[in-house]
């Protein structure tokens, strides 16, 4: 059997960080993991601006509320799981997540979770465990799946290159130079052929 792993930014719905970036005018929060490899300094340095500008979580999650998929990915991901099971694989957060994955049909996600202080303010991230798309791929393989995976940042490569067979879509100039050996997909219809091929071989 196989199972399909991909990313959830960038990949199937806008980055919702360069949306909250658009929506305050700050921005120093449109870095995001296309941009930075550590995960761990990005977020607190995202919750440093945050706590600097008094913003809430809620405050994010009224922009999350404006966010649509990105034109075609609902249909591509309606394609691929009626081909093959799919899991997304994505190091947001449930209280990000939920209004994004009602609008994709419910697919099953795995994430991480946020803390907040009294006042709404983000003041910790749980992390679902360390380098969790990885450790996602060696369980489904542990399983007697074989995987594809697919993503567009510096917190994909390890799933991509732990994978059986996967690729990037969409993936920024940084990445493509620094990961040459890696394929990459541009639009949906490519993206669907490389994952039906994989299903198919």
């Amino acid at each position: 059997m196989e199972i399909i792993c991909l990313d959830l930014e960038g990949v199937l719905v806008p980055e919702i960080w360069i949306a909250f970036a658009e929506k305050t005018g700050l921005e120093q929060l449109k870095i995001t993991t296309r941009d930075e490899p550590d995960y761990h300094k990005l977020m607190n340095y995202r919750m440093n601006i945050l706590r600097e500008h008094n913003l809430t979580l809620k405050d994010i999650q009224d922009v999350i509320a404006t966010i649509k998929p990105l034109d075609g990915a609902y249909e591509f991901l309606e394609k691929v799981r009626a081909l093959t099971q799919v899991v997304i694989l994505s190091d947001t957060f449930s209280e990000f997540a939920k209004p994004l994955m009602k609008q994709l049909g419910w697919p099953t996600i795995l994430c991480n979770s946020l803390k907040t202080d009294n006042k709404g303010m983000l003041c910790d991230i749980v992390m679902r465990q360390e380098d969790g798309k990885r450790k996602a791929i060696d369980g489904f393989r542990s399983i007697g799946f074989r995987t594809f995976a697919a993503g567009d940042s510096y917190n994909d490569l390890t799933m991509i290159m732990k994978a059986d067979s996967g690729c990037l879509f969409r993936a920024p100039e940084n990445i493509l130079k620094e990961y040459p050996q890696l394929r990459l997909c541009t639009t949906y219809d490519q993206f669907y052929e490389e994952i039906e091929k994989f299903v198919k071989s």
